[in-house]
């Protein structure tokens, strides 16, 4: 009987050893992986910029909402363009890369491939972890109408202005990221941005939704836009 307790015992022992090891992991060690990642990709982007090298689509952007028409495309698993959100702070920001594959949204946010590009006519639509892999959208439910969203190709800043949200939908609502989003309160075509994560905060049964349209663009050599001046 004793050495039936004393196996049942090591076994719980064993049990809640790995558990906790995997909240550990799940907690702390995927967001020092997915931090130190997004700072590689971030870095990376801003290489490739010193070289003159800022995305062909929106090189030659010179006037507010008129991104160049060009017809180049993202390359999968790559980024191009680092986002920032004041709301979530003036250190805040991170790198999206083209893709929603599991693989890609370790590295940080994520753009839907189907989506408008980055500043064109449409819907560019971006994706990113609540939690765990560096809690990205870890306070997205701050979010406010009028925020500003801020985005850069290494060429142009494109500022958005969220209009709608946080909204709350499930997961098969792939309407949210049309080019003109029904729920969204657009009724023309225009040059949108749709941000989503997941809800709750732990879980994945629900999506947390944001609308914004694009306010302004300015080169990059005219310095920061107004939006990240503190």
């Amino acid at each position: 009987m004793r050495v039936i307790v004393r196996t049942v015992s090591e076994l719980c022992i064993t049990v809640g050893t790995l558990i906790v090891l995997f909240v550990v992991y799940v907690l702390f060690w995927t967001g020092v992986k997915a931090d130190s990642e997004m700072n590689d990709q971030i870095d990376r982007l801003h290489q490739q910029w010193s070289k003159g090298a800022g995305h062909p689509t929106v090189a030659a952007s010179r006037g507010p909402g008129k991104p160049a028409p060009g017809p180049a495309r993202y390359t999968y698993g790559r980024p191009f363009a680092i986002m920032y959100i004041p709301r979530f702070g003036f250190t805040w920001n991170k790198p999206v890369l083209e893709g929603t594959g599991t693989a890609v949204l370790k590295k940080g946010l994520a753009h839907y491939p189907r989506t408008a590009r980055l500043g064109q006519e449409g819907n560019f639509a971006v994706a990113g972890h609540r939690r765990t892999y560096g809690d990205p959208f870890e306070d997205f439910p701050e979010l406010r109408s009028g925020d500003a969203v801020v985005l850069t190709d290494g060429s142009t800043w494109f500022t958005y202005r969220i209009d709608k949200g946080p909204y709350k939908t499930v997961p098969g609502d792939v309407e949210v990221i049309d080019a003109v989003p029904r729920t969204s309160g657009y009724t023309r075509p225009g040059r949108y941005l749709t941000l989503t994560t997941c809800d709750p905060e732990w879980g994945h049964s629900h999506r947390l939704i944001v609308w914004a349209h694009l306010d302004s663009t300015q080169p990059v050599e005219a310095g920061e836009p107004e939006a990240l001046r503190r």
